[in-house]
C-alpha cells in the first residue's frame, strides 16, 4: 500500500501540535487561529491573482510549448502575489 502524498508532513504536523498541546495547551487556539489566517491569506492571494489577470492564467500557456517564458512569468507572478499576501497577513498578526 502506498502512503498518501505529503504523509511525512502530516506526521510532523501532528507531532508538533502534540508537543504544543503537551507544553502549553493554552496556545492551541492561538496556533490554530494563526494557521487559519495564513491559509486564508493564501486563498485570497490566489483569487487576487485570478481577478487581476483573468486572461493570463498560467494554465492557458501549458497547451502551447512556444510560450514557455510566458508560462514561467505567469507562475512567478502568481507565486509573488500569493507569497506577498501571505507575508502581509503574517506580519500583521
Amino acid at each position: 500500500m502506498k502512503l498518501p502524498r505529503l504523509f511525512d508532513f502530516y506526521i510532523a504536523t501532528a507531532t508538533l501540535i502534540g508537543i504544543i498541546w503537551w507544553l502549553a495547551p493554552q496556545q492551541l487556539p492561538v496556533t490554530m487561529y494563526k494557521i487559519s489566517l495564513i491559509t486564508l491569506a493564501g486563498l485570497v492571494g490566489y483569487w487576487l491573482d485570478r481577478s487581476l489577470f483573468p486572461y493570463a492564467r498560467p494554465d492557458a500557456f501549458v497547451a502551447s510549448h512556444v510560450n514557455d517564458t510566458r508560462f514561467s512569468a505567469a507562475m512567478i507572478r502568481r507565486a509573488v502575489i500569493v507569497g506577498s499576501t501571505i507575508l502581509g497577513v503574517s506580519l500583521g498578526v
